[in-house]
């Protein structure tokens, strides 16, 4: 079980990474999900069903993960930026900037910049929720704004 555990939350062991896996967690996510959605690869509701499945999963094996290793929100657990970048995904139609490579560079960039910055109400979340709904909900907090600033970019600059 630790192994499907480890597998799951450092998302193939990208997690492992030694330097910046959060980074590389948002990459390997973003390679993960931008086919998927470019390509139809699944309806949108089985898409959001999917991101509710994952996030479900992942409260469980982040909190296995943190008991066994006992830490709270590792650098190893990079599960919430898959999350994060898959809700940023659903919608991603609402959100779409010039073209798809300019679209995906603004996503990176600005979930980055949230989630390392840890903008209110994230950075209370990091600090009050010690379990594994707080280690994914700053970043989700983090995949709101990120939202919230490319649809603005969208009606003021589209």
């Amino acid at each position: 079980m630790r192994t499907i555990t480890n597998i799951f939350v450092s998302l193939f062991y990208t997690g492992y990474i030694k330097f910046i896996p959060g980074t590389f967690g948002t990459i390997i996510s973003i390679i993960i999900l931008y086919p998927i959605l470019k390509f139809n690869l699944v309806s949108t509701n089985l898409f959001i069903c999917l991101f509710l499945v994952i996030l479900i999963f992942s409260l469980f094996f982040i909190n296995k993960f943190s008991n066994y290793s006992n830490s709270h929100d590792s650098s190893i657990i990079v599960i919430d930026e898959f999350l994060g970048i898959y809700l940023i995904f659903i919608f991603y139609d609402f959100i779409y900037f010039l073209n798809d490579f300019f679209t995906i560079a603004l996503i990176f960039i600005f979930f980055r910049f949230f989630d390392i910055l840890k903008v209110f109400p994230a950075n209370i979340i990091d600090r009050k929720i010690q379990n594994s709904l707080g280690v994914l909900l700053d970043d989700l907090v983090a995949s709101i704004y990120t939202i919230i600033v490319l649809i603005l970019l969208n009606v003021y600059f589209y």
